[in-house]
């Protein structure tokens, strides 16, 4: 089992509500977090957006791909232990035009159905830079701060933002290691088996590989 500091923020939660945009964000990114909450007995669900369906990425699976990453969702949350899934259909890649409010009710109206002590998102700026996924982080902060609850925020720290950045093209962002104070020290074996479940995400993807990479053991969790 992770052993985790006493002073930790994570060692307050006593139930997750993870907050994202897609199927695999639960898995790809919070995957290990949600694993070290469930070895120390803490329950989390999850409340994702959209369906993924505009992703550029798939397999040689017939059917549309939001009916092949509604099922990648159920079989990744089973094996990361999830106790409740809610999963939207808004518009993948258009959750910017969604009116916050709105999406910030459906945080609010699954806050009352799990009844958490904190949330759990994805950092503020979206870590990897999708407007989606910024989105979906601003109508959970809105939500909290309506109920009255806190926020964990998953976060990356800047030399693997900025080395993905350079490697890839890519948009991550990051903080000094400082602001996202003492890092959690996690074991990947559970959030990789729930990466598979991703199969048409992470058959050909190797971003996602280099981040896990470079972050080794790591991952880094903070209270907005």
């Amino acid at each position: 089992m992770t052993t985790l500091e006493s002073t930790h923020p994570i060692t307050r939660v006593r139930r997750a509500l993870a907050v994202v945009a897609h199927p695999d964000d639960e898995s790809f990114g919070l995957g290990a977090v949600v694993d070290v909450l469930t070895q120390h007995g803490v329950e989390s669900a999850v409340l994702c957006f959209t369906k993924g369906e505009a992703s550029t990425l798939r397999d040689e699976r017939e059917g549309s791909l939001a009916e092949i990453r509604t099922e990648e969702l159920a079989a990744a949350a089973k094996v990361l232990r999830v106790s409740h899934v809610e999963l939207l259909d808004y518009p993948d890649g258009g959750l910017a035009a969604v009116p916050l409010a709105e999406l910030s009710a459906r945080v609010r109206a699954a806050i009352i159905a799990v009844s958490p002590s904190h949330l759990l998102v994805l950092d503020t700026g979206g870590v990897t830079g999708h407007p989606d996924h910024q989105r979906a982080t601003e109508a959970a902060i809105d939500a909290a701060r309506a109920a009255g609850l806190p926020v964990l925020a998953w976060g990356l720290p800047t030399d693997v933002a900025h080395a993905l950045n350079a490697e890839f093209g890519a948009a991550f962002t990051g903080h000094d290691p400082t602001e996202l104070g003492p890092p959690l020290h996690v074991d990947r074996t559970r959030q990789w088996e729930a990466i598979r479940c991703h199969r048409s995400q992470s058959n050909d993807n190797p971003v996602l590989r280099r981040r896990l990479e470079l972050l080794g053991d790591r991952e880094y969790v903070h209270l907005l």
